[in-house]
């Protein structure tokens, strides 16, 4: 770490709002390429030019399409310190190298042993830039900017969707193995963008702060806050803050995994973390996207070239709610924003599976029309709460000791769930067809129960702040800093008391 110091960013730009913009839109790619592989794999799987290729069996099908959750299992223990280590920032810049790598691999694969291969790397990159961005833009960025930064951060995985239905359906054309190899090399794109916006912004002052680079720590503050004014009274209030609370849990004992279940606050926290990656991935939506040309053709639907465009009309409807649930994290609050999606989520799987029971491969266009629409408002559904809170929560529920090993259970649970789905959902959909949907409406249920009993609001409040609703007492005065983010009166230094005698997640 000793070489950051040398290299902190002198080209990140004056503006505190640009900064933030520059933020978001470095830590989005990544999504922005998980999205990508998503509908690639959706569109790739409906294509004779690629299944044709690779002679695919249901087995080797579902082994293609989640290799990539085995890369991005395996990144979870592997990157699981590393940004604390090395910094959000440069797990970033590692994380964006390793995707492009395999792109490579796969792109140039000759044999189903090859892409399964390059889709593992793939996997291991996305799942290392999964682990560092959420923590890196919630340890970035302003209260009021929080929501939104890391809402949209996941909403882009609508927008690599939307590109790469989109390019598939262009490709789908070509006489050539170009059809599924263009695809492929495009969704590096993404990675060669991240790298190049990472010159431009900020380190975390969390991190710098808990790595001992205190007056960098200082300058990212004012880049953050201030347009770069090291003196302003806010951007002092926050380090003093931020200060307090990281020297307390450093004079503790370090955070293991097994201090994580002996505690009832981390347990507690993990506890939501874990119901939140599980619920991203077994609500119904991973079906959807992966096999939504077979969801098609026991729909009725067996065209390829109508189920690629019903794929680009999916994805940018899912972009345009995505959106709109994020705008309403804070005013609406994160809790009841989960409800509301789970609720909606329940009413219309229960749909499309009677719909697909009683309708299915029939040529009754209203029943295929309903059948189709039902599928638009689950996944609009899905997309209202889970898609933006998905990564904004997590990151928001666990501390600074465990934000970043706790990313890393997130990730392995979301990329383990993952990889269950794409095995099991094609012989589920052979096997039983309708009643999936049925089982899928009931897992929602308890979904929704969860939601309604464990989940704490977080809406408004510092990182530090929110400490406080599972620690039961105040650790740091985090008023004053609030008010400081709303107003244009900044409190002193002198006002931020040293933190209290209170364990930050050990009790």
């Amino acid at each position: 770490m000793a070489f950051y110091s040398k290299q902190l960013p002198s080209t990140v730009p004056k503006s505190s709002r640009t900064v933030a913009i520059l933020l978001i839109l470095t830590s989005m790619v990544t999504s922005t390429t998980y999205g990508y592989d998503g509908s690639m794999m959706t569109a790739l799987n409906i294509l004779p030019s690629y299944t044709d290729y690779f002679t695919l069996t249901t087995a080797t099908l579902g082994l293609n399409t989640g290799a990539v959750y085995i890369g991005c299992v395996l990144s979870s223990f592997a990157f699981a310190k590393l940004p604390d280590y090395l910094g959000r920032r440069y797990a970033l810049f590692y994380g964006a190298i390793t995707t492009l790598i395999g792109v490579v691999l796969q792109t140039a694969a000759q044999h189903i042993a090859m892409f399964v291969v390059g889709r593992i790397v793939i996997g291991f990159g996305v799942g290392a830039c999964s682990i560092a961005a959420p923590v890196y833009l919630a340890e970035t960025l302003p209260v009021k900017w929080r929501a939104w930064g890391i809402g949209i951060y996941f909403d882009f995985w609508y927008v690599g969707a939307l590109i790469s239905a989109g390019v598939t359906y262009g490709t789908a054309q070509m006489d050539s193995t170009w059809a599924w190899r263009l695809p492929s090399l495009l969704q590096g794109l993404f990675s060669v963008m991240c790298l190049v916006l990472l010159p431009f912004v900020p380190e975390s002052p969390r991190w710098l702060q808990a790595s001992g680079y205190h007056d960098e720590a200082r300058v990212a503050l004012a880049q953050i806050y201030s347009n770069g004014d090291i003196h302003d009274e806010q951007v002092m209030a926050h380090l003093h803050q931020i200060s307090d609370a990281i020297a307390f849990e450093q004079s503790h004992e370090t955070v293991s995994a097994l201090k994580m279940l002996e505690s009832p606050s981390l347990r507690r926290r993990l506890f939501i973390v874990a119901s939140v990656a599980l619920f991203s991935m077994l609500s119904g939506n991973a079906v959807i996207t992966y096999y939504l040309g077979k969801m098609l053709t026991g729909a009725g639907i067996t065209d390829s070239n109508a189920q690629l465009k019903i794929n680009i009309c999916l994805n940018a409807w899912c972009l345009v709610i995505a959106l709109f649930g994020t705008s309403f994290a804070d005013s609406l609050g994160r809790k009841p924003l989960a409800a509301i999606s789970t609720a909606l989520m329940v009413v219309f799987m229960f749909m499309f599976g009677a719909l697909t029971c009683v309708y299915g491969l029939s040529t009754n266009t209203s029943a295929i029309y309903a059948t189709v629409a039902s599928i638009f408002f689950f996944q609009g559904s899905y997309s209202l709460g889970w898609t933006p809170l998905c990564t904004m929560y997590p990151p928001e529920i666990l501390n600074y000791g465990m934000r970043s090993t706790g990313m890393a259970f997130y990730t392995f649970i979301v990329n383990g769930t993952g990889l269950f789905n794409a095995f099991t959902f094609p012989f589920a959909l052979e096997g039983i067809g309708w009643k999936m949907y049925m089982i899928q409406g009931t897992w929602d249920i308890i979904e929704l129960a969860v939601v309604l009993l464990f989940y704490v609001e977080t809406k408004g409040k510092t990182l530090e702040e929110i400490d406080v609703i599972f620690e039961g007492e105040r650790l740091v005065d985090t008023e004053k800093v609030e008010q400081s983010d709303n107003s244009d009166s900044s409190p002193a230094i002198k006002d931020f008391p040293i933190v209290k005698e209170q364990a930050i997640g050990i009790n």
